[in-house]
């Protein structure tokens, strides 16, 4: 078996353990009941088809256990590309005073602006100068959690990704960015990349987006350090990562959608569904 069908193989079963978790939970253990829902919400009832709502109950037992399931589906692609993949690694170092007050400083002018003047815009690589020109004698020990870290066994190479849903809230993306200029501030850098990184783009193209929260802290559509979709895919698996990733969704994603119709909606699935890729 070749590394590609090994990573196919890996990535199909990571997302089946969890499909399958959340079927079991919206046929048995939390099912749609529908009147449950006319006593609960009798106006809501009376004026939208139950199975509008029946699908948004689907979608609340989805989107929360699959927002946990990148981070896996990471692991899998690093040890199959890049050799080696682990999250929730620690990385401790040593950061001079001066920079880490003045890590604080950029995110403190980020995050406030002060009366009278435009809010700063994030540039990373003009912040990163501003935090490393940074001297001070008081050397201070730091950990830093890293949500994925992977090796490049062949190139002897360590990078860290900050892996986040493609739509994250402003807090988390704060938290990842004083992570990374930490990383990057210690003596003797023990990383040859931290990055910002999302599994995919809502969007469509780079330059196309627009979700606010995260620009607030990240140039999103420049920063060098900010990863969208295809673009970490490639760099923790390797060249073609991306389209195998999403072959391999792909192959069992008919199976998934037969099911929710006939078991969870009750209703045939339409004519044309198995013509439907993303």
């Amino acid at each position: 078996m070749t590394k590609e069908q090994e990573m196919k193989e890996e990535i199909q079963l990571v997302i089946k353990l969890m499909m399958d978790r959340v079927m079991q939970k919206v046929l048995v253990e939390d099912p749609f009941i529908k009147e449950d829902h006319k006593a609960e919400k009798p106006l809501y009832a009376a004026l939208v088809p139950d199975e509008i709502f029946k699908g948004s109950h689907f979608e609340r037992r989805f989107v929360t256990p699959f927002g946990n399931v990148w981070e896996k589906l990471a692991i899998v692609v690093a040890n199959k590309g890049l050799g080696y993949g682990v999250k929730g690694h620690n990385i401790t170092g040593r950061i001079n005073a001066e920079r880490l007050r003045r890590i604080q400083e950029v995110l403190n002018n980020l995050e406030h602006t002060e009366k009278g003047k435009n809010r700063i815009k994030p540039n990373w690589d003009s912040e990163l100068e501003f935090v490393l020109e940074g001297k001070s004698s008081k050397i201070i020990p730091v950990t830093v959690v890293c949500d994925v870290y992977a090796k490049d066994i062949k190139n002897k190479k360590e990078y860290v990704f900050e892996l986040k849903a493609s739509l994250p809230n402003s807090d988390q993306t704060k938290v990842s960015k004083e992570k990374i200029l930490k990383l990057y501030s210690m003596e003797s850098c023990q990383i040859d990349g931290a990055y910002f990184a999302l599994p995919y783009n809502p969007y469509g193209k780079r330059e196309d987006y627009a979700w606010t929260f995260p620009a607030r802290w990240f140039d999103m559509k420049n920063d060098p350090i900010v990863l969208i979709g295809n673009e970490f895919w490639e760099k923790i698996g390797g060249t073609g990562t991306y389209k195998a990733f999403i072959d391999a969704v792909n192959e069992i994603g008919e199976e998934y959608k037969n099911r929710i119709y006939r078991e969870f909606l009750e209703i045939e699935p339409p004519i044309d569904m198995g013509k439907e890729k993303f």
